[in-house]
């Protein structure tokens, strides 16, 4: 592997350290309703645990409401109940065609054990991130016994450090703007 692969191989493993934090930050609650709020949510489907946006449509007519209309109406307390069972705090309400969530906004308690768990992932991404930057710098060595330059490999270890900040800094904007998100009334 050359030193270019190296930069490249962790520069793609920071990119999904990344792309995994702004996942899961979707998912954390701020008050407002989204569809992504259910992403979690896996149903019952013919023997099969079927993610719930796969069976339904889901709309958020309103910032509170939550609306999932499912392509089988046989399939609404199968749904009811897989929300009941998620955890998320939320209560649907079946009116025989569709289920409405109103979603409750959040207490001042409640904002601060979300921006626990926002930071919580934000460590976690920094971690990933870290590790990319440890097989990276373990690779350079690699290749320094096999005959890499010591200046070379020097340059490379402050490429690698200096994109590793970049990436870090990344987290800390992410986690700092949904602490804005969620803390906002």
């Amino acid at each position: 592997m050359s030193v270019e692969a190296t930069i490249a191989s962790a520069k793609e493993m920071m990119n999904k350290a990344i792309n995994h934090l702004e996942a899961e930050l979707v998912k954390i609650r701020t008050g407002k309703a989204t569809p992504n709020m259910l992403d979690s949510v896996m149903v019952e489907y013919y023997g099969a645990m079927t993610p719930l946006n796969q069976i339904a449509n889901i709309n958020t007519p309103d910032a509170r409401t939550i609306v999932i209309q499912p392509w089988e109406k046989n399939k609404l307390q199968d749904i009811e109940r897989a929300i009941i069972n998620s955890n998320l705090g939320l209560a649907p309400q079946n009116d025989g065609s569709i289920i409405r969530i109103t979603v409750p906004p959040l207490t001042e308690e409640r904002r601060r054990d979300m921006v626990k768990i926002a930071k919580a992932q934000g460590e976690d991404t920094k971690v990933g991130i870290r590790n990319a930057r440890r097989d990276a710098l373990e690779q350079i060595k690699k290749l320094q016994k096999e005959g890499l330059s010591e200046d070379i490999a020097k340059d490379t270890e402050v490429k690698i450090q200096n994109i590793t900040n970049e990436y870090i800094a990344k987290v800390d904007e992410h986690v700092a703007k949904k602490e804005k998100e969620i803390m906002t009334v």
